[in-house]
Formats: structure tokens, sequence, C-alpha cells
């Protein structure tokens, strides 16, 4: 039984975490009246003159702005639906391993990238799939041309999806491995009477018992569709790729902070931000409908 006190202590624990969420999130909203103004930081928010939607409109008639969502669309929604398939089958083959010691090492080795920062994988990737990296060393000895990875614009979008794939998988099989737990090993037993396979099992026992939790996963990424991975793009795209990989948060960067067009750069964020919320609350609404989950 918590005492009456311990409620006061533990209001102070989340405190710090409350002033942080409050400085970085809601502080930030008042600065968003900066996409309706033709800002400049000598005269302030008070003092720059307000020009209303004129930002907006702009950001419709810039063809940048166009290749920037679409490849934000293209990127993110490509990575929840490969990351979903590919954690799916790695928990489905992980949960069918009998071997303890293996199915343990193999879960420690598939998490630990989820752990490490796009700065240290970036540095990877770069060494990797440079022009004399491993990739291209090895493609070598079947006499196929080296292929520039993170300076082709066709090749780059298949890399950012590919390494968040990998980095992530491991992690995300966690839900579906926990979901696996949760069926009843007498089905499996009843469909091995039967005649069924291992396979078998998997298809017609392992995937209908987790249906519910692999549509929760999907209709929850519907919320993150505009968030492409701004650390990945940002340590390893360079301007040449610019077509292809520059997504919403990149551009945002690039021109409201080194361009110093920061009532442009103010209102693709702000747009981005009102539309992620409502595909927030669509994904939720259809999480609720589909899979019955709620938020309270």
């Amino acid at each position: 039984m918590f005492k009456k006190s311990d409620s006061a202590w533990y209001t102070l624990m989340v405190l710090p975490g409350f002033i942080l969420l409050v400085a970085f999130t809601f502080v930030p909203l008042v600065y968003s009246v900066i996409a309706f103004q033709k800002f400049n930081p000598a005269l302030g928010i008070q003092g720059s003159p307000w020009v209303g939607l004129d930002n907006f409109a702009m950001l419709f008639r810039i063809p940048d702005a166009r290749v920037v969502f679409t490849n934000t669309l293209f990127i993110a929604s490509m990575k929840i639906i490969l990351l979903e398939v590919v954690a799916i089958i790695f928990a489905l083959l992980l949960n069918d391993l009998r071997f303890i010691p293996l199915k343990k090492a193999v879960q420690t080795m598939v998490y630990l990238t989820h752990f490490l920062s796009w700065v240290i994988l970036a540095g990877i990737l770069r060494s990797i799939l440079a022009r004399g990296g491993l990739v291209n060393d090895f493609l070598a000895i079947f006499s196929i041309k080296p292929i520039y990875f993170l300076g082709n614009p066709d090749v780059f979008p298949w890399v950012l999806i590919g390494s968040e794939v990998w980095k992530e998988f491991g992690f995300e099989a966690i839900v579906y491995l926990a979901a696996l737990t949760a069926i009843n090993p007498n089905l499996y037993e009843a469909a091995e009477m039967d005649g069924a396979g291992r396979f078998q099992k998997m298809w017609y026992v392992s995937i209908p018992g987790i249906a519910p939790t692999i549509v929760l996963m999907i209709s929850l990424g519907i919320g993150s569709v505009l968030n492409a991975g701004f650390d990945q793009i940002f340590n390893l795209y360079s301007p040449i790729v610019y077509t292809t990989g520059d997504i919403i948060d990149t551009y945002v960067y690039r021109v409201g902070l080194t361009q110093g067009l920061y009532s442009l750069g103010t209102a693709v964020g702000l747009l981005k931000t009102v539309v992620s919320l409502i595909l927030i609350g669509i994904s939720y609404l259809a999480a609720n409908k589909l899979a019955n989950y709620r938020i309270f």
C-alpha cells in the first residue's frame, strides 16, 4: 500500500521529463506564427510583417515541394511495409527455433543495431557501400561494375529503406514474438495431428493468431508516414541525391536554417504537423475498429 506522501515523490520524478516536454514541444508551437509572417530575425515575431497564407501558397508553387512530399511518402511507406514484413517473417522463424542458446544469441545480435545512432551506422554504411567498399569488392568477383550506392539517385532511396529495415526489424519483432507466445499451444498440436508441417503451422496457426497485432502495428504506422527519418537521411545524403532522397524534415532544415528562409521552412513544418495529426487520428480510429485498440 502506497502512502499519500509517495505521490509527491512520483510527481517529482516525472517533473524533469515534463519540463523537457513543455520546453521542446509546447513552447515552440508559439513560434509557429512565423509561418504566417515574412520573418526577420532583427525584428522578431512582434515586428515582422504579417503575410497570411502567402508562405503556404509559395510552398505549393515551388517545384521542390512536390518532389519532397513525394519522396517522403514513398520512403516512409516502403519503410513501414518492408519493416513489418521482415519483422513478421523473422519473428515466425525465430519462434520456431528450438535451440535456446542459438535463439538468444540471434535475438541479441539483431536487437543491437536498434540502440546504435545513425551517426555511427552512417559511417559504417559509407565504408561498406563506397566505390572501393566491401559490397563493391564482392560484386567485382562476379565482374559486376561498381555501384555508387550513396550517389545514385535511383539507388539511394532503396539504401535508406534497406538500412532502416536492417536497423529496426529485430526490435520490431519483439511485439510479434510476444503475440506468438499468447497463441494456444493446443492449436499447434491439433494442426500437427492433421499432418501440418512446420511452414503450414506458421501459415494456418501463427499468422492468423497474430493477425490483430499485425493490423494494429500497420494502423499505428500510418500516423508516422510523414516521418521518413531525418537522422538517417541527414547523415547519408548529399546534393547529388536531393531529387530522390530529400524529405520534408531535411528540406525544412536546409531551407529554413541554411538558406535563411525561416517563414517558408516553418510553413512546411507546420503543414507536416497538421497532416501528421490528421493521420494519427485516422490510424487510431483504424486500430480501434480493426484491432480493438484503445488509447483510454
